[in-house]
């Protein structure tokens, strides 16, 4: 069965993530398998938004954030906590947006065109369970309400789906 996400383009940012939202809580399903959730999460995400050039998750092993389903181009498979924005999100616990990847101390430079970033850390049970990563190959991509929005699907997803 094919499914599809649709959300108008005319709309403002905050309405094109209410729609969005609204989709995606039909989309993703308890029961499916995890990996399958998260990877339709990513395409519905890129599909939706043509700011986001790479958006994807990273999984912590007790040790270190692993790549995880995404869309975009290949990507580093490991982050050391405290690395870059994805490990100092996931060190911190907090949303990290960086308008210009080039002003962060200590970027990793996964893709050479990424220019600015927003990072969600994954809390399960209190305890880290890994990132959702967005990048964009266009300086201020994301702002507070692509924090809120992205905040709010991911305990969506953190409640209902993981």
């Amino acid at each position: 069965m094919a499914e599809s996400i649709l959300v108008d383009k005319n709309l403002s940012l905050e309405e094109q993530y209410q729609q969005l939202t609204e989709q995606l809580k039909s989309l993703l399903s308890k029961n499916d398998e995890m990996i399958s959730n998260l990877s339709n999460f990513t395409a519905a995400l890129k599909q939706t938004f043509e700011k986001i050039s790479w958006v994807g998750f990273y999984f912590f092993d007790g040790k270190k954030l692993y790549l995880g389903p995404f869309q975009g181009k290949v990507a580093c498979t490991s982050i050391e906590i405290g690395k870059g924005v994805c490990g100092t999100a996931a060190e911190r616990g907090e949303t990290i947006v960086v308008p210009d990847v080039n002003k962060f101390s200590g970027h990793i430079f996964c893709d050479a065109d990424s220019k600015s970033e927003i990072v969600l850390p994954i809390l399960k049970n209190e305890k880290l369970f890994g990132v959702l990563d967005l990048d964009s190959a266009e300086f201020n991509s994301f702002d507070e309400t692509d924090k809120k929005y992205l905040e709010e699907i991911v305990k969506f997803i953190t409640e209902e789906i993981l």
